[in-house]
């Protein structure tokens, strides 16, 4: 699998799902609906690809945010 998202990315993918998660767990802000679990799985799917390194939906679209290897 090639890498596709540059440090930075990465950097801002976990800083804001660690936003969401907080948002979902430490406050009422979310409740506990749909938004709840969409702020859940949108910062789940922002830690895994952060860590791999790779969007499919960059993929997808033409989007490199990381140098040419």
């Amino acid at each position: 699998m090639t890498t596709n998202m540059g440090k930075f990315d990465r950097i801002g993918r976990l800083v804001i799902a660690a936003v969401l998660l907080y948002l979902a767990f430490g406050t009422a802000v979310l409740g506990a609906g749909l938004l709840h679990w969409l702020a859940i799985i949108v910062a789940l799917v922002f830690i895994v690809t952060s860590l791999v390194g790779n969007c499919p939906l960059y993929s997808v679209v033409g989007i490199r945010t990381c140098g040419r290897n």
